[in-house]
C-alpha cells in the first residue's frame, strides 16, 4: 500500500474517532437536533431563497449525519414560511421555539423579518444564523448574542460594488430602494461608499413601495436626471421588474449605466444575461467559482432539480457549520454552541478564509466582484459570471472598530 493512501486512511479513521468522541456523552434536547429554516417559501425571495434553503439545510443534515455515526437520525429540519412580513416572521419564530422545539433558526430573507425572529430567539437563548437578510443592523446597534451574520450584509455590498462601479467613472448615481429595513440600509451603505470614492448623488434616493411590479415613474425621473448609474437597490422579483422596464425604457441605450446592489443567479436567469450584462455585483459565491463548488453545486442540482443560488450554498455552509459547534459543544444548548461558535476559523466550499468574529457575531469570508457575461460568452448554461476581484475576509465587512455591537 503506498504511503499516501495509507496517510489518508489513517487519517480519516482519526477524523471519525474525534467524531465519535464528540458525539459520545453529548446532551441534546429531545435526542435530537432540530434545525428550523424560516424563510420565504411563497413570495418575491422564494426562487432565490425558499424551498432550496430548505433542501440545502436537509443535506446538510444528511451529510453530517453519514459522517457522524453516533449523530445518525438525530438531525431534522423543518422549513417554515415568514411571508416576508416582521409580525409573521415573530409569531412562527416563537412557534418553532416553543411548539415544534428547533434549536436554531436559519436562512431569514428580508431583514425586517430577520429582526425580528432575532429579537424572540434571543429572549429564548436561541441561536440565529442570518443567511439571507442584508441589514448590517444585525451586527451592530441590533446585535444579539444568539444571532450569528452569514454569507453577505449590506456594508459587503456597498464596499464592493458601489467602489467598483465608481472607480470605473461612474461617478454620478440617481438611487431607489424598497422602503424596509434592507433597503434603507442598503441605500445608506451604498451612499457612503459612492461618495467616499469620489462620486456623487445627482439627487437624494427614492423608495419605492415593498413588493412593487410599477418603476416606470422612476425610471422616467432617472432619463431627466441623467446620472452616469441607475441604481438599484431591489432583490428578487423587485429587482427583475426593475431590470425589465430598465431596458424596455432603453436607458441602456441612453447611456444610463445599471448599478446592481444585490444580485442573485435566479434574477438573471428570469431575464437572460444579456438584460444584465455588463452589470457588476459582489457576491461570496457562485456554483463555478471553481472545482469544489462545481462538486457542491452539482450534487445540490441532482437532489433539488435546479443550481444552487448563493443564498442557497450559503444555509447548507452555516447549518452544516452550526452542527459542528453542536458537536464540539457536545450539547445542542444555546449558550454552549453560541460559545463554540465564538471565534472559529474554518474554510469550506462556500466559505474561503472564514472567521467568526466573537465581539459582533459577524462571518467574514472571501467576497467577489463580479460582472455579468452576455450570453454569448457563457460556456455553458448557468454561466453567468466572469470574476473581476475576490476581496480578502479581512477587508470585506464593516471593521471591528466601527462596530456599534453591545451584547
Amino acid at each position: 500500500m503506498k504511503k499516501t493512501r495509507l496517510t489518508a486512511i489513517l487519517a480519516t479513521a482519526a477524523l471519525f474517532s474525534v467524531t465519535a468522541a464528540l458525539a459520545q456523552g453529548a446532551k441534546l434536547s429531545d435526542n435530537v437536533i432540530k434545525v428550523g429554516v424560516l424563510t420565504d417559501l411563497s413570495g418575491v425571495y422564494s426562487e432565490l431563497s425558499g424551498p432550496g434553503s430548505v433542501r440545502a439545510a436537509q443535506m446538510a443534515a444528511d451529510d453530517f449525519m453519514a459522517a457522524n455515526a453516533a449523530y445518525k437520525g438525530k438531525v431534522q429540519v423543518v422549513g417554515v414560511d415568514h411571508q416576508n412580513k416582521a409580525d409573521v416572521a415573530s409569531n412562527k419564530a416563537a412557534e418553532m421555539i416553543d411548539r415544534q422545539n428547533v434549536d436554531v433558526l436559519m436562512d431569514l430573507p428580508t431583514s425586517s423579518a430577520a429582526l425580528a425572529a432575532s429579537e424572540i430567539a434571543k429572549n429564548k437563548k436561541i441561536p440565529v444564523m442570518v443567511v439571507t437578510g442584508g441589514t448590517t443592523a444585525l451586527t451592530n446597534e441590533k446585535c444579539s448574542k444568539y444571532t450569528f451574520h452569514y454569507a453577505y450584509d449590506n456594508y459587503m455590498l456597498a464596499n464592493g460594488t458601489g467602489s467598483a462601479v465608481t472607480k470605473r467613472g461612474g461617478d454620478s448615481w440617481y438611487v431607489i430602494y424598497p422602503n424596509y429595513a434592507f433597503g434603507q440600509d442598503l441605500d445608506r451603505q451604498m451612499t457612503a461608499a459612492i461618495k467616499e470614492n469620489g462620486g456623487k448623488m445627482v439627487t437624494a434616493s427614492d423608495a419605492t413601495p415593498f413588493p412593487n411590479t410599477d418603476f416606470s415613474s422612476y425610471l422616467l425621473k432617472a432619463q431627466s436626471l441623467k446620472p452616469k448609474i441607475f441604481g438599484t437597490m431591489q432583490a428578487g422579483n423587485d429587482l427583475v421588474n426593475v431590470v425589465k422596464q430598465y431596458n424596455e425604457f432603453g436607458l441602456k441605450k441612453q447611456g444610463i449605466g445599471l448599478g446592481i446592489g444585490l444580485l442573485f443567479e435566479t434574477d438573471v436567469a428570469a431575464l437572460g444575461q444579456d438584460a444584465f450584462a455588463g452589470a457588476l455585483a459582489t457576491v461570496p459565491w457562485y456554483w463555478n467559482l471553481d472545482q469544489r463548488s462545481r462538486d457542491w453545486a452539482a450534487k445540490f442540482e441532482k437532489s433539488f432539480g435546479k443550481k444552487p443560488t448563493w443564498a442557497q450554498a450559503g444555509v447548507y455552509s452555516a447549518t452544516t457549520t452550526y452542527l459542528q459547534a453542536v458537536a464540539r459543544a457536545k450539547s445542542d444548548n444555546g449558550d454552549a454552541v453560541v460559545k463554540a461558535l465564538e471565534g472559529h476559523r474554518f474554510s469550506d466550499f462556500f466559505a474561503r478564509s472564514a472567521y467568526i468574529r466573537p465581539q459582533d457575531h459577524r462571518v467574514t469570508l472571501d467576497v467577489y466582484t463580479v460582472q455579468v457575461k452576455p450570453k454569448a460568452q457563457a460556456k455553458e448554461a448557468g454561466d453567468i459570471f466572469t470574476k473581476v476581484a475576490t476581496i480578502p475576509s479581512a477587508r470585506a465587512f464593516t471593521p471591528l472598530a466601527e462596530s456599534k455591537c453591545k451584547f
